[in-house]
């Protein structure tokens, strides 16, 4: 079976790697290699940025309306291709197709927000701040700023950053996953039959050298990133030290408190749905049930039953729930996680490891698969509890009332996402109001926030100022300028020694 070339994006056109180096893309349903993907040396890296340099002056003088003119067509292209894409994320992510159509939707609405820049953009003015003088503001793109985004997403995390940042009038370059790279690449085809200036989005495969170089290039102003709280850390990190502007979104723990008021049909539709969907490869993920009083022994059962009839198949297949591991190391991670569990007491329910990929399909025996797994009584000590597994594994906490639900999630290193099911509008508020963490639910399992209200956790789960797209996301990839005037004529005769005071 003959393999794909995976190579960079520099320029307006596609080139071809000359590091010498290269890594497999596997398709996680059959484990077989589909594809070789470039790895950037600091060379290919120094291309990119001084390609989006030599584009930047012209892009950031483009009126906003035009810029958004080319986001409308680039809008039109994805609609017209979002199968496409959804096709290569299952091809090499293994998430589920109808997921994947899911993921590309979720990214287009970004793109139609950052559509609205001309408004997004518009600064305040003040006419007579004092005598004879106005005072505006008026914000301005950074440069070239760089975006470094993690296999779960290889579609939507991507389009969090760049339709904001290239709207705005700066230059992007896309630092992919090396797991799922190809659709970076379809990306950057449709932006160019939307018209987008060579040069304005570029993008470099690679591995940790291209991030390095990203990070320490002094033409590079910002960087947005995507993935584990270390590697978070890392980025935040060095680019600051490298004089940088960062965003960096790390790890979750993202917990589910069910009250005993909660309607548990809904409740159990909604754990399996956040917690076994796209094998828990994902950062909004519900990997944490906290079950308050005795709903315990009534939510746990009809978990197990669901686990254990999880329709798990290859992604291709539309009546699929789940679909394998991305990769067969974090396979290993996930089972060495599950074997952890058993050995620090946790109650093991259901355990996924015995699934094979012959049941998951024609071709699968080779792939990538596992099960739903399910603990019950994991407790906070537990490093099930404490660490991010980011796999299809479920822990259910049992606490005695809500303060203790609270205070528990409110504990954690990890403040990304998290939800309440209750009946109770007191409960709810309070709990919106009381809970440290960044988005919440209520009877919503996976609060991923609109296009327009922006991405972010709180304490180790997000590293930088601002949260992911929405307005903060141009607040991001803008700088404020504030301007001050007034005319000869209104100027008074005199050196001024005292501090300017409105007059």
């Amino acid at each position: 079976m003959s393999t794909a070339n995976i190579d960079h994006y520099i320029g307006g056109r596609v080139v071809a790697g000359t590091s010498g180096r290269a890594q497999d893309v596997f398709n996680p349903a059959t484990g077989s290699v589909t594809g070789r993907v470039a790895m950037a040396s600091r060379s290919e890296v120094d291309k990119a940025v001084a390609a989006a340099r030599a584009a930047f002056p012209a892009w950031a003088d483009t009126p906003p309306l035009r810029r958004a003119r080319v986001l409308f067509k680039f809008l039109e292209q994805l609609n017209a291709h979002r199968d496409e894409l959804a096709h290569l994320i299952t091809a090499e992510h293994g998430k589920v197709f109808t997921d994947a159509q899911g993921e590309v939707s979720r990214g287009i609405d970004v793109v139609e927000f950052a559509c609205g820049i001309p408004q997004l953009l518009k600064g305040d003015f003040t006419d007579q701040v004092s005598g004879g003088m106005d005072n505006w503001t008026l914000r301005q793109p950074l440069g070239v700023v760089a975006g470094i985004t993690p296999f779960n997403f290889p579609v939507m995390v991507p389009m969090w950053m760049f339709p904001v940042a290239i709207a705005a009038g700066n230059c992007f370059i896309l630092k992919p996953s090396p797991i799922d790279p190809s659709a970076s690449l379809l990306i950057a085809a449709l932006l160019k039959k939307a018209g987008l200036p060579d040069g304005v989005f570029n993008v470099v495969q690679g591995d940790k050298e291209a991030v390095d170089a990203l990070l320490e290039h002094p033409d590079v102003m910002a960087v947005s990133f995507v993935g584990s709280t270390p590697i978070a850390n890392y980025i935040y990190e060095t680019g600051a030290h490298h004089g940088k502007r960062v965003q960096a979104l790390g790890g979750a723990k993202n917990h589910m408190v069910v009250m005993p008021d909660a309607d548990l049909e809904q409740t159990v539709d909604a754990l399996v749905g956040a917690g076994y969907g796209s094998a828990g490869e994902r950062c909004m993920a519900v990997s944490v049930a906290v079950l308050v009083g005795d709903v315990a022994d009534k939510v746990v059962p009809l978990l197990a039953e669901r686990a254990k009839t999880l329709k798990i198949k290859n992604g291709t297949a539309l009546d699929a729930e789940m679909g394998p591991i991305v990769t067969a190391a974090a396979h290993a991670r996930i089972t060495g996680y599950i074997e952890l569990g058993v050995t620090e007491g946790a109650k093991l329910v259901v355990d996924g490891r015995g699934f094979r990929g012959t049941d998951a399909g024609k071709g699968c025996d080779k792939g990538f698969w596992m099960g739903g797994t399910l603990f019950d009584h994991v407790k906070p000590g537990m490093r099930i509890y404490k660490e991010e597994i980011f796999g299809p594994v479920l822990g259910c906490v049992r606490v005695k009332d809500f303060g203790e639900a609270v205070e528990l999630i409110n504990a954690h290193e990890f403040g990304n996402g998290v939800s309440c099911f209750t009946r109770d509008g007191h409960v709810a508020r309070e709990f919106a109001r009381r809970i440290q963490v960044g988005m919440v639910g209520i009877n919503v399992p996976i609060p991923v926030p609109m296009a327009w209200h922006g991405f972010g956790g709180w304490k180790k789960s997000l590293f930088g100022d601002t949260h992911a797209y929405g307005e903060e996301g141009v607040r991001f990839y803008t700088k404020q300028k504030s301007i001050m005037q007034r005319w000869p004529e209104s100027i008074g005769k005199g050196a001024e020694f005292a501090m300017p005071t409105p007059k």
